[in-house]
């Protein structure tokens, strides 16, 4: 016997922790296995390479020729500091690279130098997110309270912030406050405590309308945190960078990669110093070049990246609360024309850093620039797309930065 000649009153004690205990392991072993589960579906994530037609000689000699025409318009003087680059079925037709990453060591751009890309890190965070729904990892429809319990909103889901349709403030100007933050590093934790400490009024209510914030984007990092059971870096790593072998593209850390990224300028080459926001990541911190660009822009073609009725979704406008031919999908802006023609585009600012990703898919074709020096130029790619489509682009329409 396990309880010889004891009485039931003693017994029950002993067998109440016996439960306890059972109960405690057994809740930790499913969490432990269903965190290795996940990793594992992760770290199994194939690399992805595919292949579209291949160009003639002929197309690739004409485009080449327009292309250089519109570079040398727009950098007249080829005082351009980052990369410039257009590709068509993933072959390129066009790069460009120079300036310099650090003007005191004199290290110039290449094409293998990872510039800040600013918002554009936005693509590759909703990216990430939405390989996680498709594996089932995730819901769009999600309440994000449901994975991080301290989120203060429960109206909001998983897609309100990737279509910036939450409401959510700014963090760049509630952590600007004195009286709510001390200006010491701010890290995506940080902004979630904060939102949950104050529980700041929300611009709108939720779904209502558009409204572009950053917080949506560091929430949808610590959502990836999450349900990976991975930090950030380490989770865009595995399921994007490393499968499409974009190996120039990493996830800036304040803590060790100040003396070593390329650094950041202002139209008038002085250097921007690193602020108490420049650990936040999601929105942006990631740094990238063209070619790398040009791979993740490749695998959106692909089935195997994201099954067809979820890029559906990606691609598609979900605020028209105001007439316009510019909308937002998930992770993605647009330009909707009356005569049918689409075009899909993310651009960024941060600090001296500008980049411009446009992305034709009705033509295949990627149109990319960055630059680590602050100048409008790279927001004028887009102008391009009229070389192969037929888009109402105006000639002198004003390029906006984000």
């Amino acid at each position: 016997m396990l309880f010889p000649k004891m009485k039931i009153q003693y017994i029950l004690p002993y067998i109440f922790i016996l439960f306890l205990t059972s109960c405690k392991k057994d809740n930790s072993t499913a969490q432990n296995e269903e965190e290795q589960n996940v990793k594992d579906t992760v770290l199994h994530i194939t690399p992805l390479k595919i292949e579209l037609n291949k160009l003639t000689t002929g197309y690739k000699n004409s485009k080449k020729n327009a292309i250089e025409h519109f570079y040398n318009k727009i950098w007249p003087k080829n005082d351009l500091s980052g990369g410039f680059l257009v590709a068509k079925n993933g072959q390129i037709l066009f790069e460009k690279y120079g300036g310099l990453a650090n003007r005191s060591t004199k290290e110039e751009i290449t094409a293998n130098t990872p510039i800040h890309i600013a918002s554009v890190s936005k693509v590759l965070t909703a990216a990430v997110v939405l390989k996680l729904i498709d594996l089932d990892k995730l819901k769009l429809d999600q309440k994000v309270n449901t994975l991080l319990p301290e989120f203060p909103y429960e109206d909001i889901t998983i897609q309100m912030l990737l279509n910036h349709r939450s409401g959510l403030p700014n963090y760049a100007y509630f952590a600007d406050d004195r009286a709510i933050w001390d200006r010491s590093v701010l890290t995506n934790q940080d902004v979630l405590n904060l939102l949950a400490e104050h529980k700041f009024n929300l611009y709108f209510k939720p779904d209502k309308k558009f409204g572009y914030c950053n917080t949506n984007y560091a929430m949808l990092a610590l959502v990836i945190e999450k349900v990976t059971h991975m930090n950030y870096r380490d989770a865009m790593k595995k399921i994007i960078f490393d499968p499409l072998e974009m190996k120039n593209t990493f996830v800036f850390n304040y803590d060790t990669d100040r003396q070593k990224v390329s650094l950041s300028y202002k139209g008038n080459n002085v250097q921007y110093g690193f602020d108490f926001l420049d650990a936040v990541y999601g929105d942006k911190n990631i740094y990238s070049t063209p070619r790398d660009l040009l791979k993740f822009d490749l695998a959106t073609y692909s089935k195997k990246f994201l099954n067809p009725k979820l890029v559906k979704q990606v691609f598609k406008g979900y605020s028209y609360e105001h007439k316009g031919e510019r909308n937002y999908g998930l992770g993605i802006r647009m330009h909707e024309w009356k005569t049918g023609e689409k075009l899909f585009y993310h651009n960024g600012w941060w600090h001296g850093n500008t980049s411009s990703y446009v992305t034709l898919k009705g033509d295949t074709v990627a149109l990319i620039s960055l630059s680590n020096k602050f100048s409008y130029k790279p927001y004028k790619i887009w102008k391009l797309s009229t070389q192969f489509g037929k888009y109402p682009i105006e000639p002198d329409k004003e390029d906006g930065a984000e």
